[in-house]
């Protein structure tokens, strides 16, 4: 195989070396068509066609791949009117893990919780297509204000001053994955190279269209599933949430900004805009500290940051290195359900990077607003 030459420049933040498996990855979208800068932040990590942790520019092309199929995922923070001391004993975090598996599905709501319709925003937007349209009053419905699966979660966590905070970080659930499978089935694939849109074309703005709305729905999610840890918190404790303090931050998207002097199309893939004094939201893991972050308007990496710590390991590997024991030890302290320790493996902190060794290495891109540690943590399994 002859060697790779990328065409476009390629700005990187490292927290750790890259595998050459994420190295070869990156180079080859450098190369891909119309592709004019790349950043990678230092949560990067292999997946498939395009890396979590990457960001690139492009004059009129769109690729989904570098969007992702979890379209407008991201992270959503609210400080609840208490301190973090509130969840402190074991029986007030079992209230609250027991209210959460019923008032917070991983799925998809029973009938009693369902939503009766989508809200107005979602529901009169149509989307490009009618079996799109069908879909999102099914599953885009049962769906609303669900967390999702894999490394979606609900943390509980405290800050510095010891008041308590809710973290969430959910996407747009199965309606994100049907708009971008939808999509891809009708995108020309080139021989070589990645699946594309031509932005100025009817496929390209339906496209582009549908991920609008898939961003809406994704951010509606999360604020559903605010609202009801709000009420479970006000049922349980009395305790309301000070809503001017709601933190939002898209991770999965693609966007016409201004950078270089030039209006480009940014596709940021788990990783979010960090604009001048943006607000953003970082995770660590189960075990570790996250943070509230500003951005500080890098124009070399196009305005962006992580959007967590990143896999060390694949959940392959941490299934395979990563006992009931081991996880054990790293949540100790940590409110979690034990009885599911043999399927949270494969998030044990373990398996992330280092968030410190991260939030050093992107210092130039963030400043850290907020520091907070985990306190009790609810993940889709």
């Amino acid at each position: 195989m002859s060697a790779l030459h990328p065409k476009a420049k390629i700005a990187a933040w490292l927290a750790e070396p890259m595998p050459s498996d994420v190295n070869k990855s990156i180079e080859r979208l450098a190369c891909a068509d119309d592709v004019q800068h790349v950043a990678v932040m230092p949560d990067v990590h292999l997946a498939k066609d395009v890396c979590i942790g990457t960001v690139i520019a492009t004059s009129r092309l769109i690729y989904p791949s570098a969007v992702g199929s979890d379209i407008g995922c991201g992270m959503a923070a609210i400080r609840f009117d208490a301190d973090a001391d509130l969840l402190s004993d074991e029986s007030a975090a079992a209230r609250v893990l027991a209210g959460l598996y019923q008032g917070v599905p991983s799925n998809k709501h029973s009938a009693a919780t369902m939503p009766e319709r989508l809200p107005d925003d979602l529901d009169s937007e149509p989307l490009s297509d009618s079996r799109l349209d069908k879909r999102k009053r099914r599953d885009g419905r049962v769906q609303l204000g669900t967390l999702g699966r894999g490394n979606h979660f609900l943390e509980f966590q405290a800050d510095q001053n010891g008041q308590l905070w809710l973290m969430v970080h959910s996407g747009s659930r199965a309606m994100g994955q049907a708009i971008t499978a939808h999509h891809l089935d009708r995108v020309q694939r080139p021989s070589a190279g990645l699946p594309h849109f031509d932005s100025e074309t009817d496929e390209g703005r339906a496209y582009l269209a549908d991920v609008a709305w898939a961003e809406q729905y994704a951010e509606m999610n999360r604020l559903a599933i605010i609202d009801g840890v709000a009420g479970l918190m006000l049922d349980l404790f009395g305790v309301g949430v000070g809503r001017e303090s709601l933190i939002h931050a898209n991770h999965n998207h693609v966007r016409r900004e201004d950078h270089f002097g030039q209006q480009l199309w940014v596709h940021r893939k788990g990783a979010q805009s960090a604009q001048l004094d943006d607000p953003g939201i970082i995770p660590g893991s189960m075990g570790t500290t996250s943070y509230h972050v500003a951005g500080r308007g890098c124009e070399q990496s196009l305005c962006s940051s992580s959007h967590g710590a990143g896999r060390r390991l694949s959940r392959t590997e941490a299934k395979k290195s990563v006992s009931r024991k081991q996880l054990r030890h790293q949540l100790d302290g940590i409110w979690y359900d034990h009885r599911r320790a043999d399927a949270l493996r494969d998030e044990a902190p373990a398996a992330y990077k280092d968030i410190r060794l991260v939030m050093r290495a992107q210092k130039e891109l963030t400043r850290i607003i907020r520091e907070l540690r985990p306190l009790l943590c609810y993940k889709g399994v």
